[in-house]
């Protein structure tokens, strides 16, 4: 599966992190001898700690919340159909984190064009219409290389720190 994934999303040499619990087959030779042909670091929780990915804790949250999310499932079957459905509705919603574009279009690389015209708007706009703007900036549509939950209470925390 993991060598599958690389070759189909083109993993470049160094630039995957597996992340994972500290469970036997994830630290048994064979996956890190596979980990290691492929350049893929492994990563592993410290023991007894669940929330030591927090991407993965955001999505399982994520997955509560969703606004179709049964209260039980009758059997595996309706369980692998739901998630099919769950992972469409994610991935083809428009995710703040990443500037209010969708995973899929992020995926795919649509998101630069889609980001530049979002920006070209909103300075065609602020030209239009300079009073609205009140001498502020518009909206940041400019693309972000790397996605970060929590970043604004990590920048506040940053500026705590220096001011000290």
């Amino acid at each position: 599966l993991i060598q599958d994934t690389c070759i189909g999303e083109k993993i470049q040499k160094d630039q995957l992190t597996l992340h994972s619990d500290n469970g036997g087959p994830m630290k048994g030779a064979t996956m890190l001898a596979m980990l290691q042909k492929l350049h893929v670091a492994p990563s592993f929780s410290r023991p007894s700690v669940s929330d030591d990915n927090p991407y993965s804790e955001a999505l399982f949250k994520t997955t509560k919340y969703c606004p179709f999310y049964p209260k039980h499932f009758i059997s595996i079957h309706e369980a692998r159909q739901w998630v099919i459905k769950f992972a469409n509705w994610y991935n083809n919603t428009p995710h703040s984190g990443i500037k209010f574009v969708t995973p899929i279009e992020r995926h795919e690389g649509r998101d630069f064009e889609i980001l530049a015209k979002r920006k070209a708007v909103y300075e065609e706009a602020k030209i239009k219409n300079p009073q609205r703007w009140n001498n502020r900036k518009t909206r940041n549509w400019d693309w972000i290389s790397e996605v970060k939950l929590n970043h604004l209470k990590e920048e506040e925390n940053q500026a705590k720190r220096i001011a000290v």
